[in-house]
């Protein structure tokens, strides 16, 4: 049966255009059910003996969730007890319109074949296809669509009743209007929140239901704590006429009463809004997107230096007001500051934390505390309390109302105990939004099959380099090589020189699930003593990776390069070959200093190396900057994986001699991609700082030296002349602070960006090429490589600069989280560390000056701390903090960033989510002061 649907549309130009669509109507389309004989299916999903033990129904039962029911309950309808559901094609468009994250865990949930849910297309099925009434709301006629399947598949099952024990279909809505609808149909009607409670064996799934408004309302206070948020109308208008900002709202880690909100310009023109206060927070949540409207000037306020946390001593609601008063700001540059006046986009998600359980004997109301402290504590209902205190759990929110000091949340699932490796892992992982998930089996069909071989048919298309001395060199336990080099003397006397990277996109085509799934992981992690793989083992270890002795694909660029290191000719080709050693930086360092060597593997790393001097000289003379971050390595026990030493790493010339050779093959490759390719080209570029960003750093030396930030070239030179006599350490800790001033290096598509600079490098242009096994933007620029020497075929998608746009947006947020887990990791097992190492004294510099603290480095194990000044339980010494120096002077000793000092580190596991590594000063104070008393 054929119907046409009418609608109209707006066109671009303002004008507004009809549209007819043909809608086929079918009476062959599959109810899904064992019992039924009718529908001639060749497979079935919803069980005959659909039992879910139940008060309500004692009968074998399927459920019909409407579109409300899926969006705020689908960690409800997750649970392995929640099975045999009939998902209605009305409800999966209206979820996949509404919320994406929702519709993609549905589906995940449909294609789980234990939890046996079924997609019915009700409105392609002759019988159950409804048309919209004149008047009728589209919601009221999807209500009516899902009414009337309900109806149909109550009917079409009845005809089996003999077979089936009573099977019935059961609507679950949480709409009354609804509700009472589906009751006078004579349809089975429960609301979501009856349904579970009535489960007989699972009395813990109440904790999971998301809150409903009624429940809302009744556990707030009946004072109103923040203004009300305006509608989206008002503030679309506003954002019009510039009365109003948008932006992303970033709450503070250190001060849970300050946040900025970021808003996003044309080109340089970002700004940063202060916002300070319970009040004009208003409700946002750590990355919503929020209106601001700026304050007058004269309220406009300097970033707080106090560090903040809320140890949830508020009691009541009521004593929000108090809090309000705990910001202080100093002296300092006054910024945009204003308030939030309206929420245009949620981005909550299940956040890790831990339950505080209330004082209140009986009590089903508590208190959870994320682990992440940007996000505000929730309020939520569970029974299991005593079961759920010392285990980390997740928890989802569910509303924010204006009279209520804390939003409300409930019950996702419990994640392990607190403390536990693996536990803190997941958590770690979870709160850094890294994918972990095992590879699905629709991602591993796509790899190759083994025994796999290199065929004639690769030959043919490709160069035979497995002649050369081609070695890798990488640090020690590496499985996934990504490059590998040669160098060697030509008949005319240059040298030549290929750095060979593994061809992963020859493994990963572009579109299926393989592929999908390592643009959405965007980068491998690296946590400590563990690798979350961007794509599968198989790849990663073993075909993609340039192990020793055995061939292997490649993409190689090779250069023909004179003694000055003066390049002469470029050139890329796809490969084969058979790299001659797999050495660590250490292996290849004593073969370059031992002059008993001379293998070619030795002679082709001595060439390597000194052209490698020459290039890092000439790019530190255009103005390349050399910084410094110091990173740890841990070494772990072999049974229990703890770790049992830290050290900082040393980097040797070997380290610097890969860096300079993947640096130079990622610049050719970037202007090669460029020039074939300038609208769609994916590089990567480093922005400028902006000159406020290095007050901080000539204020620290000006005492010492004078540092010049007018240009990258003027920052190496002064950071190169900094030096102080009897402070050897000092161009270190330049060097630190230095990197505290950069911007972030970004992925970026050329037709999208007219500045392609790369500050850092101090080159015009850069991309990456050399880890396609663990960043997926080298893929990328492997295709359009490629592409440009005629090695491969393009797709649409590859030259579409919009996508290409949006990809690197996922890229930079999965890199920079990737980041942030690694760090997270180190200073988790920093802490496993200290906490078998008790209590130690070590050296350290002052890095940052605070108001109420300063930030400690100890250089020995790449670890920062806070030395605290004031303390709730003790009298707090006498402190004066100068914005201008920065100085702080407590009682009669005053510290200035890089004042050399001794402190005791320990370990304070005094909170169980929130361990830290506690600082106290031992020098420079005298042990009679009053300071000391007050500290240790």
């Amino acid at each position: 049966m054929l119907k046409s649907k009418t609608f109209v549309k707006k066109t671009r130009s303002g004008g507004v255009m009809k549209v007819v669509r043909e809608h086929y109507l079918r009476d062959d389309i599959w109810c899904g059910s064992e019992v039924c004989t009718e529908c001639k299916q060749e497979s079935t999903v919803l069980q005959k003996d659909a039992c879910m033990e139940s008060s309500l129904c004692s009968y074998p039962h399927y459920l019909v969730p409407d579109t409300n029911v899926v969006l705020h309950q689908i960690d409800i309808l997750e649970d392995p007890v929640i099975c045999n559901v009939i998902i209605l094609q009305t409800v999966l468009q209206e979820v996949r319109h509404r919320s994406a994250p929702v519709y993609k865990r549905l589906k995940d949930i449909i294609h789980e074949k234990e939890k046996r849910f079924y997609t019915f297309t009700n409105e392609h099925h002759r019988d159950t296809f409804i048309e919209r009434e004149p008047g009728e709301s589209a919601n009221d006629r999807n209500d009516r669509a899902i009414r009337v399947a309900v109806k149909w598949y109550s009917q079409h099952l009845k005809t089996f009743e003999s077979d089936t024990d009573g099977l019935k279909v059961v609507l679950l809505t949480n709409d009354q209007g609804n509700k009472q609808k589906a009751q006078d149909n004579g349809l089975l009607v429960y609301k979501c929140e009856e349904y579970v409670k009535s489960l007989i064996a699972n009395p813990e799934l109440v904790d999971r239901l998301a809150l409903s408004s009624d429940d809302k309302n009744e556990i707030t206070s009946s004072k109103v704590l923040f203004p009300e948020h305006l509608p989206l109308s008002r503030i679309q208008t506003g954002i019009k006429s510039s009365s109003f900002l948008q932006g992303t709202f970033r709450a503070s880690r250190d001060n849970y009463l300050e946040a900025t909100v970021f808003v996003q310009g044309e080109g340089e023109d970002s700004t940063e809004v202060l916002i300070q206060g319970l009040q004009n927070l208003n409700r946002a949540v750590h990355q919503d997107v929020v209106a601001v409207q700026l304050l007058p000037r004269s309220e406009w306020v300097a970033p707080s230096s106090v560090v903040l946390q809320d140890e949830g001593t508020a009691k009541d609601d009521e004593d929000a007001e108090e809090e309000e008063g705990k910001v202080t700001a100093v002296e300092a540059a006054r910024k945009p500051t204003g308030k939030v006046v309206g929420i245009i986009k949620r981005n909550w998600r299940p956040f890790c934390g831990m339950l505080n359980v209330s004082q209140i004997k009986e009590s089903t109301r508590h208190l959870f505390t994320p682990a992440d402290r940007r996000i505000p504590r929730i309020r939520i209902e569970t029974r299991q309390a005593s079961t759920l205190s010392g285990q980390r759990i997740m928890v989802a929110i569910d509303g924010w109302p204006k009279d209520s000091r804390y939003p409300n949340g409930h019950f996702v699932r419990s994640l392990g105990g607190a403390g536990e490796k693996d536990t803190e892992e997941e958590v770690l992982l979870l709160e850094h939004d890294v994918p972990h998930q095992a590879f699905s089996q629709a991602v591993l069909s796509f790899l190759p099959k083994m025994p796999w071989a290199i065929t004639p048919e690769d030959m043919m298309k490709r160069e035979d380099l497995r002649p050369l001395t081609v070695c890798s060199v990488d640090p020690p336990g590496c499985t996934d090589i990504d490059d590998a080099l040669h160098c060697r003397e030509l008949e005319n006397g240059n040298l030549e020189v290929g750095v060979h990277i593994a061809d992963v996109s020859h493994f990963i085509r572009p579109g299926n699930a393989l592929d999908k799934e390592a643009a959405n992981r965007g980068t491998t992690v690296y946590l400590c003593g563990k690798r979350i793989d961007m794509v599968p083992e198989l790849l990663s270890s073993n075909l993609c990776s340039l192990r020793s002795n055995v061939d292997r694909l490649a993409f190689s660029c090779i250069w023909e390069i004179n003694h000055k290191a003066e390049i002469l000719k470029t050139r890329f080709t796809k490969s084969v070959i058979n790299s001659k050693a797999s050495l660590t930086y250490a292996e290849a360092q004593m073969r370059i200093d031992d002059t008993n060597k001379n293998d070619d593997i030795t002679k082709s790393l001595r060439g390597l190396n000194k052209l490698a001097k020459i290039l890092k000289r000439q790019r530190i003379e255009k103005g390349a900057l050399t910084l410094s971050s110091l990173e740890v390595r841990f070494h772990m026990d072999s049974e229990t994986h703890d770790p049992i030493d830290l050290q900082t790493k040393e980097l040797m010339e070997t380290n610097s001699m890969v860096e300079e050779f993947m640096l130079l093959a990622n610049i050719s490759v970037a202007q090669k991609i460029y020039d074939e390719f300038s609208e769609c080209a994916l590089l990567r570029k480093h922005p400028a700082p902006p000159p406020s960003n290095y007050d901080i750093l000539i204020k620290a030396a000006k005492s010492k030296v004078k540092i010049h930030t007018d240009s990258a070239k003027a920052l190496a030179d002064s950071l190169d002349a900094a030096k102080v006599d009897g402070f050897p350490y000092f161009n270190t800790l330049l060097r630190i602070l230095a990197t505290r001033c950069m911007m972030q290096a970004v992925y970026f598509c050329s037709g999208m960006d007219s500045d392609f600079h790369h500050y850092g490098l101090a080159s015009p242009i850069y991309t990456h090429f050399t880890s396609p096994i663990r960043r997926y933007a080298d893929i990328i620029v492997h295709r359009l490589l490629a592409v440009a020497i005629g090695a491969d075929t393009t797709y649409p998608d590859l030259m579409d600069k919009h996508k290409q746009s949006a990809l690197c947006n996922n890229l930079n947020y999965r890199h920079k989280m990737s980041q942030y887990a690694q760090r997270a990791s180190v200073a988790f097992h920093t802490q496993l560390f200290f906490k078998s190492r008790g209590i130690l004294n070590e050296e350290g510099f002052v890095l940052f000056v605070r108001k109420n603290a300063i930030i400690v480095l100890i250089p020995k194990f790449g670890l920062e701390g806070t030395v605290f000044f004031d303390s709730k339980d003790k009298v707090s010494p006498n402190i004066v903090f100068e914005e201008e120096g920065p100085t702080l002077s407590v009682e009669q000793h005053k510290f200035h960033i890089f004042d050399k000092v001794k402190v005791t580190i320990s370990l304070d596991d005094s909170n169980i989510q929130h361990q830290k590594i506690r600082m106290a000063l031992i020098e420079p104070v005298s042990k009679k002061t009053k300071l000391e008393r007050n500290l240790m």
